[in-house]
């Protein structure tokens, strides 16, 4: 009897002190999750719409919290798939926002080493090269007194886009005929150039707002060439990139990324006059709010981070020796993840 009342009283005092230590815990704050710094480059133009609602929504950061990190994101603005790749390849930014035709030339150029390939793409948006030259209805009519406009001379999508126009119409030795005519400046500038006139700028190979702005601020100003005739079909022309040093040891951050934008492509889906909002809002673009979403809303772009017929500039860049590695297919300059695995 006396050591069954020692047991019960001794396990009284062990009973308060697990109570006291389980109230202690709770009280306590709770462990900080990881925290990391996103640096992201971003251009100009709609193109970068799933960016701005990413960045407007805080989609990052949420993802981020979910994974158990705390993402700071910082995001650079740049013009031109040149000075993307080389921020890239220095280390100033984590993740590259640019057109297919830099990732395929930073890839051929880090093959082997760094392996910077394709994260998603930011949608199907149709390139128009737009002249005030009346003269001037095909690539054909281009002239000697002609400048062309585009983000980045030889480098950029539009570059090749052009090129890949150039091989169709005089045959691939003469790929880069068109390449003394082109000058680089960022879209807000030709743009400009393109509607008020008074320099040298007469044509500019555009992604939208900037080219249905030039047709609708300029009665002189027509579209001779479209990013889809080139590739005989809707294509995603802008990609998001990054090494693959990146990709492996801070994944919890790619796939916070990835997930956030594939969050900001159902919101553009749903709420495509919301996008419009944002756009303006996080870009400081003056445009008129009922043309923006018209734009967004234009059958021919879709929002989408699965890439799309991608290849066809692959194969040609290859085909004239702009790069040395001949991919296999698309999945070769692409992350496998399953997010996008329907991609081309």
């Amino acid at each position: 009897m006396q050591a069954f009342q020692f047991k019960q009283f001794a396990a009284r005092p062990l009973r308060a002190i697990a109570a006291a230590m389980a109230l202690l815990t709770a009280a306590m704050p709770a462990a900080h999750a990881a925290s990391e710094k996103l640096r992201i480059a971003e251009q100009f133009g709609i193109v970068y719409l799933l960016l701005n609602v990413a960045r407007d929504q805080g989609y990052i950061e949420q993802r981020g919290k979910q994974a158990g990190v705390d993402i700071e994101v910082e995001w650079v603005k740049l013009s031109g798939g040149s000075a993307v790749n080389e921020a890239l390849l220095s280390g100033s930014i984590d993740i590259a926002a640019a057109g297919v035709g830099p990732l395929l030339t930073i890839w051929d150029r880090t093959h082997g080493r760094q392996g910077v390939k394709g994260i998603a793409s930011l949608g199907n948006l149709p390139t128009y090269l737009v002249s005030t030259n009346p003269k001037v209805k095909t690539i054909a009519d281009l002239g000697p007194d002609d400048r062309i406009a585009l983000p980045a001379v030889r480098v950029s999508v539009q570059a090749r886009y052009l090129q890949m126009a150039a091989a169709r119409q005089w045959g691939d030795a003469q790929y880069d005929r068109l390449d003394k005519l082109t000058v680089g400046l960022p879209h807000p500038d030709a743009t400009a150039a393109i509607i008020n006139g008074g320099t040298e700028v007469t044509a500019h190979f555009a992604t939208p707002p900037f080219w249905n702005q030039e047709l609708a601020g300029n009665p002189q100003a027509h579209k001779i060439l479209s990013s889809y005739d080139v590739l005989g079909g809707p294509g995603s022309s802008t990609l998001l990139f990054a090494t693959t040093r990146f990709q492996q040891t801070r994944r919890k951050v790619f796939d916070a990324f990835l997930d956030a934008l594939q969050d900001a492509e159902q919101f553009v889906k749903a709420h495509p006059d919301q996008a419009a909002d944002i756009y303006i809002r996080t870009s400081g673009a003056r445009i008129d709010r009922d043309f923006l979403v018209s734009i967004i809303k234009d059958p021919d772009i879709q929002y989408q981070t699965t890439p799309e017929n991608t290849y066809p500039l692959a194969k040609f860049m290859h085909q004239v020796g702009a790069i040395k590695n001949l991919p296999a297919s698309w999945k070769d300059y692409f992350f496998d993840d399953a997010r996008i695995a329907a991609g081309s």
